[in-house]
């Protein structure tokens, strides 16, 4: 076997062909891979454009075996290993040429098609330079040829559409030389190790060592073996004395995450977390000879290891106003903030500044995270805004001004930190409740609540509190009733209903959800009144809830919020000319699927506007990608719909047909091909509400879930319904799953396989049945996530298999989403349904059959 050192553009140039073998799974890079390959590719632009040099980052190998040589002498070669990231790169590139071809720039539009995709003077699959697996390439091939359905359902769709909008929004900020400069990092600065099999080696042997082997020494092991290689005399002591107590105190992970902020804290902003150990080896290197020093470094470590104990568990920090803000950010979850904390804590303890001025910089950060979820931003950046800031804080003597006005310079809106307006008119119209992960949706709540100040606090660690929609997201009829009293021009009660019911002033905490429900408005007030939260006691207060109440409620919590959480510097907040609403919108268009359709309103509740306001702006607006896709409430084409470019020509229907939607008779697109705004928040990569992630612990809990699911059904549903549904439910149980039910107001059920062993276990559910709404999601997205269903072919073979029971009409550009079909269809099919459950088993269990077993020592066995 032969290794050297090449960049991707070097890789593919000349005539070839890389052919993924048979062997190999389909393409599975999904948007955490993807995320992360470009947040490394952000770096390096960044570089480039400030002019400061940068060394190539390292990708990864690529194992390659040579294959027969065509006619004509082109060179064929087999991937062995690496076409995760030969597909991703070819991907990344196909996205930039439609960007050049996009702005107008066809010679580099042409140079990449040419040079990079494809072989221009072959025909049929010689033409690829890269052939993916049979089952990835028609939708690879697709994206290449820009044919209708480039972008579509499966992972490759998704990692065209992500480098796309990835590079639509970064060129809208930077511009031509900013996507030349991403061009170049593309082409030249992404290192991979090129290896080469010879004649005679076994191919697939190679392929199978390469992706069976056990697990590894961590990047603190390393760093630890170095260090005590260079204490010859010193080192049992200091091991004793100083690594092992550290190393107990914080267990691997927790450690391996020290290693890493001692870098950041100590001024390499730019670390990474997997690269742990080079970087502390060259930081250390000049101190090799020195044990006295060596021993400083680990004793300086070891103390910043109970620093970050206090931030892991912050009922150890004896502040009480450093404690509380530590407890809050616990709370809302991450690390984002660890590399401050523990700078802050540094000074702290070194006498430096005061626990009362740490505790004021960190609720500026918490502000900036909070702020930043009232207004939908992203987080992506968040994390090397906090790396950076303590480079900041050595240069102010305050350290919680010097926090409040690095956030404030921000002069990206990637970095914004949105000021006292921005949030009041987030907070009334943006849905709050679809973005965010739910423990911060809850923790804003909650801070809310807390501010009333009520006389005898809640304890909520033990009062099972979730959030509720005091509006129902499943309302019945008197509910739109009151609604269409309120309704504007042109406007019905249930796209005023979509506009409403996420916002911030219609939620509110209760340990009551089941009990409210879908319930009239008045007996929500009973149970309300009773309630110990004075939020509660203020909407049971009031006569109706409506449009009125709910924008009344969303003004007083607003401001409740521009004091709980302070803002940025007056006269140094990013100025935008334009909403953010519209960079999501145009950002929504990008990530939907070709095959797919949504409307005005479910873009409008998704950036927080009218459905009228999404029409005029995608009326007015020339070059929107997408823009065919939104349609009237009922599937139309709208009647005023126009191109507002001179690239598009031809009827929008004719184009959505050619990309897989199909249209009935009176020119309706089919409903199953339809994105909601949750669709479109999950193609966004934004976390929606957690309805779906059951509970599957059979303790009291779900007992009494189990009954209030079987009673919504009986209520809700047909007895045909009831016995087809208790009947397949029955089913799975002989088949060795059970029911598992989540925690919403209404009450869902989960038929849930458990799988692996003591040592590696997950949960599966290829369903999930809602009693009320009368709905049942395939339930695609959460199992692309997991094997064996992670394997696109057999998502797919599990949507042909329910597409084939009458009644259910799953679109196949909605493979990556949460499809639904009604729930009528257990009353007379579920020996159908029963018998795609019991595929769904058989594949689990041969896959599970086929999987190693984890070792006691972390290697795989067979």
């Amino acid at each position: 076997m032969h290794a050297q050192e090449t960049t991707f553009s070097k890789l593919v140039q000349g005539e070839k062909q890389f052919q993924v073998p048979l062997y190999q799974r389909t393409y599975s890079w999904q948007r955490e891979q993807l995320q992360q390959l470009w947040d490394d590719v952000l770096e390096l632009v960044e570089d480039q454009l400030e002019g400061r040099p940068s060394a190539a980052h390292f990708l990864g190998s690529v194992v390659l075996a040579p294959g027969r040589i065509t006619a004509g002498g082109m060179q064929r070669w087999l991937v062995v290993d690496g076409q995760q990231r030969l597909t991703t790169l070819m991907l990344a590139f196909t996205a930039l040429r439609d960007c050049h071809r996009e702005r107008g720039t066809d010679k580099k539009a042409a140079r990449i098609h040419d040079l990079l995709l494809v072989n221009s003077y072959r025909d049929g699959e010689d033409h690829y330079r890269l052939l993916p697996t049979q089952a990835d390439r028609d939708a690879f091939t697709a994206c290449v040829e820009s044919l209708p359905k480039a972008g579509g359902p499966g992972n490759v769709g998704a990692a065209y559409r992500f480098f796309l909008g990835a590079l639509t929004t970064g060129e809208e900020s930077g511009g031509e030389g900013w996507t030349d400069a991403v061009e170049s990092v593309l082409s030249s600065l992404l290192s991979i190790v090129e290896i080469t099999a010879t004649e005679g080696d076994n191919v697939y042997r190679i392929f199978e060592s390469i992706n069976n082997t056990g697990v590894g020494l961590s990047q603190s092991d390393l760093l630890r073996n170095y260090l005590f290689m260079y204490l010859p005399t010193r080192g049992e002591s200091v091991y004793r004395n100083l690594w092992l107590p550290m190393q107990e105190q914080l267990g691997p992970e927790n450690l391996e995450l020290l290693v890493w902020l001692d870098l950041v804290v100590s001024g390499n902003s730019r670390a990474k977390q997997s690269e742990i150990y080079r970087d502390q080896k060259k930081r250390l290197e000049p101190l090799s000879g020195d044990e006295s020093a060596l021993q400083a470094e680990i004793d300086a470590l070891a103390q910043r290891a109970g620093r970050l104990t206090r931030i892991l568990e912050p009922e150890l920090e004896e502040d009480p106003e450093l404690r509380e803000v530590l407890e809050r950010l616990t709370r809302w979850g991450g690390q984002t903030h660890y590399p401050l904390a523990l700078h802050l804590l540094d000074l702290v303890d070194a006498g430096q500044t005061t626990a009362s001025e740490a505790a004021k910089a960190l609720a500026y950060a918490e502000s900036y995270m909070v702020r930043r979820l009232f207004a939908g931003l992203s987080t992506t950046g968040s994390n090397r805004v906090f790396m950076e800031l303590p480079k900041e804080l050595e240069k102010d003597g305050s350290a919680a001004e010097s926090v409040r006005r690095y956030l404030s310079r921000n002069k990206t809106g990637a970095r914004v930190w949105p000021g006292d307006e921005a949030v009041r008119e987030a907070i009334r119209t943006r849905p709050f409740y679809k973005f965010g992960r739910s423990n911060q949706r809850f923790q804003v709540l909650r801070r809310l609540e807390e501010s009333y100040r009520p006389s005898e606090p809640v304890d909520y660690a033990k009062a099972k509190l979730t959030v509720e929609h005091v509006l129902p997201q499943s309302p019945a009829q008197q509910w739109f009733d009151l609604l269409a009293e309120e309704a504007e021009d042109g406007q019905g009660p249930d796209e005023l209903h979509v506009l409403l019911v996420h916002t911030l002033g219609n939620l509110t905490l209760s340990a009551d959800n089941a009990r409210l429900s879908n319930h009239p408005f008045r007996r929500k007030q009973e149970i309300l009144d009773s309630s110990a939260l004075r939020m509660n006691q203020g909407i049971a207060a009031q006569e109706r809830w409506g449009r009125a109440e709910i924008l009344a409620r969303a003004d007083e919590l607003a401001e409740r919020a521009v004091q709980l959480w302070p803002g940025p510097i007056e006269g140094m907040v990013y100025a935008d000319d334009e909403w953010a609403g519209w960079k999501e919108l145009r950002a929504a268009l990008l990530a939907m699927p070709a095959g797919t359709w949504t409307t005005y309103g479910d873009v409008a509740a998704l950036i927080g506007t009218h459905a009228v306001a999404v029409g005029q702006h995608l009326a007015s607006k020339s070059g929107l990608h997408g823009v065919h896709r939104v349609l009237t409430a009922d599937g139309r084409i709208s009647a005023g719909f126009h191109w507002t470019d001179d690239e598009h020509s031809g009827a929008p229907r004719t184009l959505l047909e050619a990309e897989g939607v199909p249209f009935d008779d009176a020119g309706r697109a089919r409903r199953a091909h339809r994105l909601t705004t949750a669709d479109l928040a999950t193609l966004l990569g934004k976390e929606v509400s957690d309805e779906i992630s059951p509970s599957h612990d059979l303790d009291d809990e779900q007992q009494t879930a189990a009954a209030r699911f079987e009673a919504l059904l009986r209520d809700n549903q047909t007895p045909e319904t009831v016995e087809g549904v208790g009947g397949v439910l029955r089913f799975w149980e002989r088949q060795g799953g059970h029911s598992a039910y989540g925690k919403a107001s209404e009450t869902s059920c989960f038929p849930t396989l458990e799988v692996g062993n003591a040592l590696e276990s997950r949960k599966l559910w290829p369903l999930a049945i809602y009693p009320v709404t009368g709905t049942v999601e395939a339930v695609f997205q959460p199992l692309k996530r997991r094997p064996p269903f992670d394997d696109e072919p057999l998502r797919r073979e599990l949507m042909t298999r329910l597409n084939s029971i009458d009644g259910i009409d799953l679109a196949e550009a909605k493979l990556d989403l949460r499809p639904s079909f009604p729930v009528e269809v257990f009353a007379g099919h579920s020996e159908e349904i029963c018998a795609v459950l019991e595929w769904f088993v058989h594949t689990v269990a041969l896959s599970e059959a086929r999987r190693p077993i984890p070792a006691d020592d972390g290697s795989a066995r067979f």
